[in-house]
């Protein structure tokens, strides 16, 4: 078993809320995926915010292209580990 995870990078709660639903019915996730907000630097106010959505992946059964394609949907991305 591997430690894979994917972050998905998205401009705000919504969005990532979305994404996190979503997730199940478009690549059949069983784990809820963890939100996190993610301040940019030197930025106090949440609008500043990108929201992260972090996807444990152990079999590496997810493209990971096509996760980035996913949250492009949204205009957020696929963040490389």
């Amino acid at each position: 078993m591997s430690d894979v995870r994917h972050v998905l990078v998205l401009p705000d709660r919504d969005a990532a809320e979305e994404v996190a639903q979503a997730l199940a019915e478009r690549f059949g996730v069983d784990e809820e995926p963890r939100l996190v907000r993610d301040a940019l630097a030197g930025e106090d106010d949440a609008e500043d915010a990108q929201w992260l959505v972090v996807l444990r992946d152990e079999n590496a059964r997810l493209d990971p292209a096509a996760l980035d394609a996913f949250a492009g949907e949204w205009d957020g991305w696929r963040e490389e580990p």
